[in-house]
């Protein structure tokens, strides 16, 4: 089984003139992503490795996880793929991972991960907002099969305010 947790970064701001991958969170775009984070580990469930979008919003949203989790900073790896609206990028970064990982958390950004729950996850989500969280699972043994799994769970910000 492969396990697969696509978070989309927190709300970031737009007060700063500066390119979209330089945008940083906005104080609600932290205090979600904490919220998030604390009702993920609440579930026992930790990745094995995690990866992020080199964006400075995907970023900092992983690193709130990753101190929450307990994991160390060292211990993300930035991925250029990531960094992807579309998601076939994604989409391929994920099916080019190493079959030893099983379970894998990603930081990035919609529309990507919005489609991507939709398409291999059973569960229709209309938008993934900021700080959410997709949990998914697949009956596969190697991420180059991957193919229409089961949503575990969605965790959203707003439910948990």
């Amino acid at each position: 089984m492969k396990i697969l947790t696509l978070v989309r970064h927190g709300k970031s701001s737009w007060e700063f003139d500066v390119s979209d991958d330089k945008r940083p969170l906005k104080s609600r775009g932290r205090s979600d992503a904490k919220l998030v984070a604390n009702q993920f580990i609440n579930n026992n469930q930790l990745p094995q490795m995690v990866f992020s979008s080199p964006a400075k919003r995907a970023l900092e949203t992983c690193k709130i996880f990753t101190q929450t989790i307990g994991f160390s900073e060292n211990s993300v790896i930035i991925e250029d793929d990531l960094y992807d609206f579309g998601g076939e990028n994604v989409i391929k970064f994920v099916k080019s991972l190493s079959n030893e990982i099983d379970d894998v958390m990603i930081f990035g950004h919609n529309h990507a991960f919005t489609s991507i729950a939709n398409i291999f996850g059973d569960t229709y989500i209309d938008n993934l907002p900021t700080s959410g969280l997709v949990r998914l699972n697949f009956e596969i043994n190697k991420w180059e099969d991957l193919e229409k799994g089961r949503t575990e769970y969605i965790i959203v910000p707003k439910e948990l305010r």
